[in-house]
């Protein structure tokens, strides 16, 4: 297999642009991310993704944040609208794991429909009062046991429907009090109040993909996880996460510095993949200037993720929605 850059990259529209055509050919990127831009109508979906993996030349991951609620890239009439998934699981009680079992089969028959077979979910970060808005209501719990619980069923739903899940954010960002798309969440709780948090990673730890979380965790470094070897380290030793490790959107504001420095400084931290998703062809050069070629470690994890790929199997989505009903009647529009 050939060695892959170490980004997952946008694209700016609805169709590539023979310049981005050309980049991705020569910058051979291990996958692609898409966003709302990116998806107008299914056939054009799909004509997408077989263009980016021909501009590469095989079969490489397309991600997407599909998670429910505010963070769905798809809508009707692409896919289904769904509730937060904090508020499914809630109103579910004790049959969620069942519940978001048939949510994310849905969304993931809905994904591979259109070529997409990664998705960025689940958000493994425990929900707490002080949780941020702009996270809370899309995680699945408020203690660990529930949310490694309901996490694994989320994962398994994507696995067995033939989509790679990418738990996150690795190795927890639910004491973020702040929005990391625009500034830099902190937390200085010491690290017996952390194992909570990091608690429900362990639980998945054995997953093929995670994402780290741009926050600054004082009692171990004053460094943002995505770019601290110190909580990389963490990542791979006291949560025993040996997976591919990709970064939250390096474009994002909680971190200082130019897109290509920032992905230059997650990879000498310890991450395998920079993701960067606003599709700026200029800074998808710089970046992969900076970045190059994944590192032997990085590729065995890139390709033992690849192998977790199963091919997608036949779904009845109106089966399944039927008896989500009968688990969740308000979750089902």
């Amino acid at each position: 297999m050939s060695r892959f850059s170490a980004v997952i990259l946008g694209c700016a529209g609805l169709r590539l642009t023979e310049n981005e055509r050309r980049f991705f050919a020569h910058a051979n990127p291990f996958g692609f991310i898409l966003f709302a831009r990116n998806c107008e109508t299914a056939d054009q979906v799909r004509a997408l993704t077989a263009d980016l993996r021909d501009a590469v030349s095989r079969d490489a991951p397309i991600f997407i944040d599909q998670e429910g609620g505010r963070v769905q890239r798809l809508r009707p009439p692409l896919a289904t609208d769904w509730r937060p998934p904090l508020d499914d699981a809630i109103a579910a009680g004790d049959r969620a794991s069942d519940a978001l079992a048939l949510r994310y089969a849905i969304i993931a028959a809905e994904l591979r429909a259109l070529g997409i077979d990664g998705n960025c979910v689940p958000a493994l970060d425990v929900a707490r009062a002080e949780t941020h808005p702009f996270l809370r209501n899309r995680l699945l719990g408020s203690d660990a046991d529930t949310v490694a619980r309901l996490g694994r069923a989320v994962a398994n739903a994507h696995l067995a429907g033939g989509v790679l899940p990418v738990i996150k954010h690795m190795p927890g960002h639910g004491r973020g009090t702040a929005d990391s798309h625009l500034h830099l969440p902190r937390t200085d709780a010491d690290m017996d109040a952390l194992q909570s948090d990091f608690a429900t990673f362990a639980a998945l730890s054995d997953l093929p993909l995670g994402m780290t979380a741009h926050m600054v965790f004082e009692a171990l470094d004053e460094r943002a996880a995505t770019v601290s070897e110190t909580m990389i380290g963490l990542i791979r030793d006291r949560i025993g996460f040996d997976g591919l490790l990709m970064t939250d959107d390096i474009s994002m504001q909680a971190l200082s510095g130019d897109v290509a420095s920032r992905g230059r400084a997650a990879l000498d931290a310890g991450c395998d993949a920079v993701l960067h998703c606003n599709g700026e062809l200029d800074e998808m050069r710089a970046l992969r200037d900076a970045t190059g070629a994944m590192t032997d470690a990085a590729q065995a994890r890139a390709e033992a993720a690849l192998a977790a790929r199963r091919p997608a199997p036949a779904v009845d989505i109106a089966a399944l929605r039927a008896t989500l009903e009968t688990l969740l009647p308000a979750s089902v529009p």
